[in-house]
């Protein structure tokens, strides 16, 4: 067979993506040689990038599924539908999602499996994209749940460390932020001061500033504006991070619920009488536990009992999931989640996106259709959905137990705190600033972008953050390091090589002295 061959320009770098030339179908088909050629540069040009890829949240480790699990490729596997209801399809795997909603139902402290008659069982699917789809749908589930005619509309909350997809998803379907809320009706009157933000303010770092903060939503500036809308009558929606996109942060949901309970509470959305007489709360709290999700159990599992587990975390990770139950003065002991949305190709690592979302069954409004053509409730964001997804992250849960799982983050944080030493010490060789910083917890490193070929190389992350709020020319440019699973010692050293001599490393070097 003829060796790998991917056209390259000397515009795209040492290591170039494929040329679309290399795919293009004629009209005939392609040849069989030339069709495995093309098949084998995707496949070369893969398997590098898989080697190098460090600066996102993807496990890369993932021989073990594709050898066991490559016959199921014969079937069309979709699981249409609700996955508490066969349905018409019978191709699908939906009693191996169940399997996989128990797990993370056990973990997330859920309850019992669905059931209709039950509110406080669980119900859940596994998503054909990421928590991007997660989010929306808890959204849209709460903009339906929290929207009574007449009354004001439901205010989103969510802070400036969010993953992007929130700004995305209360555009498409049309849920109101407290921003755009506060400069509508209520213009002047931000409580916070100044014009209205765009998002909740994460907490400050040592400047004062949130730029060089850990990237957690400040549970005080979150309970003054949850305050000033309560107040007015709005429901509200508050979103939380559990392992936020660049700085790899978790919110304390219980310190938060704990400040925003009362508010709730003085101002009548605890218990809401609709008027067709039914009850539900005026508040929505979700949890986009895109990466932590994955991991956070196995981490406050070891900090309770680090004997069984053999590890003591640096950091104990925030409650975050449906067992958080919170006091109130006049309506006992509430569970405070709604729900919790995670990504499956994140922490555990599948191929491809996919993901979890959960709630309850006291929150889950009726489907918008009963199609009889798929006999079962259209209950799920997508209609038809991958059925592979749930055998790949079964086969990933399967073969690791609590042990294993609590080893992998420990490695993980252990790595993290590697890299964070290491910078520092490339640092003091170069004599310039990298900017190296960790939030306590995380599995992630932030630190001074390098050159494009070492982005590139690397699959580094980037973001600009300003060290003085509003002025251009404070910008610094950060890239980061998630250590997933699939990160090694070894990887880490490498990276630590090509950074040493890296072009625009030694400029900066050059220009501090």
């Amino acid at each position: 067979m003829s060796s790998p061959a991917v056209t390259r320009h000397p515009a795209t770098g040492p290591d170039p993506e494929p040329e679309l030339r290399d795919f293009e179908i004629p009209a005939a088909g392609l040849p069989d040689a030339d069709r495995l050629r093309a098949l084998d540069a995707m496949d070369d040009y893969l398997t590098r990038k898989r080697q190098h890829l460090v600066g996102y949240q993807a496990t890369q480790s993932l021989a073990g599924s594709a050898l066991d699990l490559a016959r199921f490729m014969l079937s069309n596997i979709n699981n249409l539908g609700d996955p508490f209801q066969s349905g018409g399809y019978k191709p699908n795997t939906k009693v191996v999602e169940r399997a996989v909603l128990d797990y993370y139902a056990g973990l997330w402290r859920a309850g019992r499996p669905y059931d209709r008659e039950d509110p406080d069982s669980y119900w859940g699917y596994m998503l054909s994209m990421g928590s991007t789809e997660g989010n929306m749908y808890a959204l849209w589930n709460a903009r339906d749940y929290l929207t009574v005619p007449g009354a004001p509309q439901p205010v989103a909350f969510y802070s400036e460390d969010t993953h992007y997809s929130f700004a995305k998803a209360v555009r498409v379907l049309g849920v109101s932020t407290f921003h755009a809320v506060g400069a509508e009706l209520y213009p002047d009157e931000c409580p916070l001061g100044g014009d209205w933000p765009t998002e909740v303010p994460s907490l400050a770092g040592p400047s004062g500033h949130s730029w060089d903060g850990p990237g957690a939503m400040d549970p005080q500036a979150l309970a003054v504006l949850v305050e000033f809308f309560a107040a007015k009558g709005h429901p509200v929606f508050v979103n939380f991070n559990l392992g936020s996109t660049f700085k790899g942060a978790h919110d304390d949901v219980r310190a938060a619920g704990e400040l925003l309970l009362p508010v709730l509470e003085r101002h009548g959305l605890i218990e809401r009488q609709l008027p067709d007489g039914t009850v539900r709360r005026g508040f929505w709290i979700h949890v986009d536990g895109a990466l932590g999700g994955g991991y956070a159990p196995f981490v406050r599992m070891a900090a309770a009992d680090p004997e069984t587990y053999g590890w003591r975390p640096e950091q104990e990770l925030p409650e975050f999931d449906f067992g958080l139950r919170l006091p109130t003065a006049a309506h006992g002991e509430l569970d405070l989640v709604s729900s919790i949305a995670m990504s499956g190709h994140k922490w555990a690592g599948v191929p491809w996106p996919c993901g979890v979302f959960m709630t309850r069954t006291k929150y889950q409004l009726e489907p918008p259709t009963r199609p009889e053509y798929i006999g079962a409730p259209d209950s799920t964001f997508a209609g038809s959905r991958n059925g592979f997804s749930p055998l790949v992250l079964w086969d990933h849960l399967s073969r690791h137990s609590y042990q294993d799982q609590v080893d992998r983050i420990r490695r993980s944080q252990e790595l993290a705190a590697y890299l964070e030493q290491r910078l520092g010490e490339l640092e003091r060789e170069l004599g310039t600033e990298l900017w190296t910083a960790r939030t306590p917890g995380a599995v992630t490193v932030r630190f001074r972008q390098p050159g494009p070929e070492a982005v590139a190389k690397w699959s580094l992350s980037s973001e600009s953050l300003l060290t003085v709020p509003g002025d251009p020319s404070s910008r610094r440019d950060y890239v980061h390091v998630f250590l997933m699973p699939s990160v090694d010692r070894a990887k880490l050293d490498a990276l630590l090589a090509d950074l040493a001599e890296d072009p625009v490393y030694r400029a900066a070097a050059t220009a501090a002295r």
